[in-house]
């Protein structure tokens, strides 16, 4: 829903108010209160970063984003195959994988360790 506001020049400007993705409200008798906006990853993303976490609530450390962009690189692969001439998606797969590129440089550098079993479980090599 827009919200109106009037100008110093007398126009109407309408401001779009940005929506959630999915909202958790809480009822107290006659009141509904917002408690947090939450967006719910799928259950095979889920799945990915169970997989791939460093340690309990883990969803942010290298090995899982490198995991999770793996799996939306092999996706977006399947559809050029099928889609060839799809030039924006193409971009977008070189942009992922420049992603993925980088954070393994990264990792490659603080903790080759982890670096080498990351790259082996999700069958990268250099």
């Amino acid at each position: 829903m827009a919200t109106k506001k009037k100008t110093a020049k007398g126009k109407v400007e309408k401001k779009a108010k940005p929506k959630a993705t999915k909202v958790i409200k809480k009822t107290t008798g006659k009141k509904k209160v917002l408690v947090s906006t939450v967006t719910v990853p799928s259950e095979e993303k889920l799945d990915i970063i169970k997989q791939f976490q460093v340690k309990e609530g883990d969803t942010g450390s290298p090995e899982v984003q490198v995991a999770l962009l793996t799996k939306r690189i092999e996706k977006l692969v399947g559809h050029l195959k099928i889609n060839p001439s799809d030039n924006h998606s193409r971009r977008g797969l070189l942009g992922l994988v420049s992603k993925r590129r980088r954070l393994l440089h990264y990792l490659e550098e603080k903790n080759q360790k982890r670096y080498k079993e990351i790259s082996q479980k999700l069958g990268l090599g250099k």
